[in-house]
């Protein structure tokens, strides 16, 4: 089972072109499923259908919300089918696993108020704070994924079109366009803060720490999470907060649905779809504060 785990990432990775982020989702999800599997002593090929809906009670028993439950059937889903079309298992397991039923819960994002609020706690007199703040400024303009953000190179930047060229799920890209505060700040952080973070060194990639290196994911997620709390805003700050702030505040301002679609890189737009659940709730909201006979 370990070398089919190997070839099926493998497969992912080459000919499905998937990122490396969602790569390490899979091989977590489907690691799990081994170890569980390897407690009973079973082959491949003896893996029954009982077995894989044992496993998921096992995650209800963990904790596990459907959500995450119901990604770890997808991963064992796409995990089978490999092995069927490899020809390693005569019949799929999880093909008649009914997917865990879950409500499609409406994202949640900050008031125009609170992004001002978060982007004014960066002290950018500080060769830190002017980094933090450009990030912060850049995720919320462009509606960039966090790690769309950290891969960004100096090269991606088109100052004079005023855009920036980002290279999003499954290796594809698109051009989104930059605000001119966020233009600013970014420019800002070039002159300034990149050449000492830089030293003697030398790198492609926009955003650096303190040793000259890419900014990863998780020191990112620590810095905003902070910044969120010196905001004192009204739940716990996670970067893809940012970018649906940035979906919901052009609808909710009379931008298309189709237009929102391509800056977000959504291949689908009933995925964008979901941003107009939160204006309407936002509104119906509003009508109830607000009139009289509500």
């Amino acid at each position: 089972m370990e070398a089919q785990i190997r070839a099926f990432l493998n497969v992912l990775r080459v000919e499905k072109g998937l990122s490396d982020n969602t790569i390490q989702a899979y091989r977590r999800d489907i690691l799990k499923f081994a170890g569980f599997i390897s407690e009973r002593k079973l082959e491949l090929g003896a893996i029954s259908r009982g077995d894989v809906v044992d496993f998921l009670a096992s995650l209800y028993h963990n904790g596990l919300d459907s959500r995450s439950v119901a990604r770890h059937l997808v991963t064992i889903r796409h995990f089978f089918r490999f092995a069927l079309m490899e020809g390693n298992i005569e019949e799929d397991p999880a093909a008649t696993i009914e997917s865990p039923k879950f409500r499609q819960s409406l994202p949640e994002f900050l008031s125009v108020e609170e992004v001002d609020r978060l982007l004014q706690q960066p002290d950018v007199s500080t060769v830190i704070g002017l980094r933090d703040r450009a990030m912060i400024e850049l995720l919320y303009s462009c509606g960039l994924r966090v790690s769309e953000l950290c891969g960004l190179r100096v090269s991606d930047i088109q100052v004079d079109e005023g855009c920036l060229r980002c290279i999003g799920k499954g290796n594809k890209e698109r051009l989104v366009p930059v605000g001119r505060q966020a233009l600013e700040i970014v420019r800002k952080y070039v002159r300034g803060s990149r050449p000492k973070l830089l030293g003697e060194g030398s790198s492609p990639y926009l955003f650096l720490n303190q040793k000259g290196r890419p900014v990863d994911r998780i020191l990112f997620w620590k810095t905003l999470a902070e910044h969120g709390r010196k905001a004192k805003l009204r739940k716990a700050l996670k970067p893809h907060m940012l970018r649906h702030s940035f979906a919901t505040h052009l609808l909710d301002r009379g931008a298309d649905l189709r237009s929102v679609q391509m800056m977000l890189g959504h291949s689908d737009i009933s995925t964008t779809q979901i941003y107009t659940h939160v204006v309407e709730e936002r509104l119906k909201q509003v009508y109830k504060a607000h009139h009289p006979r509500a």
